[in-house]
């Protein structure tokens, strides 16, 4: 999954950013409202986590303007403007969940899955496809009821096709899940990591659809 992490201060971009790249999100990091325009434009996100006091463009502009946009995309303020005027006026611009600085960073994480996961289109925690079950909030995954060990990268492509179950994602659409704007991709690393899971699952659990890309197996 892919997440746009709009702030400004260094030491809690930073620490952020980081946490989040070790629960197996793929981050791009802007610092103004301008720049997070211009890669909310160009770029599918699983989810905008948004400062409000930006340089350039406010925070509160840039979430009416992926709104106006009719972009579905998730977005959590995290401000230090506490005053109930503040939090009611980001929820009605369109925030979906609203993080009162200083926060601690699992809750922020905890917030980020439930975002994700209602985008999705799903209440309940574990995504369960067949004999496959993938748990977020601890990354653990199973096959026919046996635990499997898979790398960072390993997780977040099982993860992206079982949130899209049924539906064909090409390897440029994976890419974008897997990898922020600063990190090398390897012409075939998309295909090495599927090579992995089905190791690890049995080559029948991502299916190649010839000329489309891939899909997860739903039984």
């Amino acid at each position: 999954m892919r997440i746009l992490l709009v702030e400004d201060d260094t030491m809690i971009g930073e620490s952020v950013a980081d946490g989040l790249k070790s629960e197996g999100y793929a981050v791009d990091w802007v610092r103004d409202g301008k720049e997070a325009e211009l890669a909310v434009a160009a770029s599918p996100y699983s989810l905008v986590i948004l400062d409000l006091g930006l340089p350039r463009r406010d925070g509160i502009d840039v979430l009416k303007s992926i709104r106006e946009r009719r972009l579905g995309v998730p977005v959590l303020v995290m401000t230090a403007r506490d005053t109930v005027r503040d939090r009611i006026k980001g929820l009605d611009a369109g925030a979906d969940d609203y993080l009162i600085k200083p926060f601690d960073l699992d809750e922020l994480t905890a917030r980020a899955r439930a975002l994700i996961r209602r985008a999705a289109g799903r209440a309940e925690p574990l995504i369960e496809r067949g004999a496959l079950a993938i748990n977020p909030a601890t990354r653990e995954v199973s096959w026919r009821g046996e635990p499997v060990a898979l790398s960072a990268r390993e997780y977040a492509l099982l993860a992206a096709l079982a949130e899209r179950a049924g539906l064909v994602l090409s390897r440029s659409q994976l890419e974008e899940k897997l990898y922020g704007w600063n990190e090398a991709v390897g012409s075939n690393a998309v295909e090495v990591h599927i090579h992995n899971v089905r190791k690890k699952l049995g080559d029948g659990v991502i299916r190649n659809v010839r000329g489309m890309g891939y899909t997860l197996a739903t039984e």
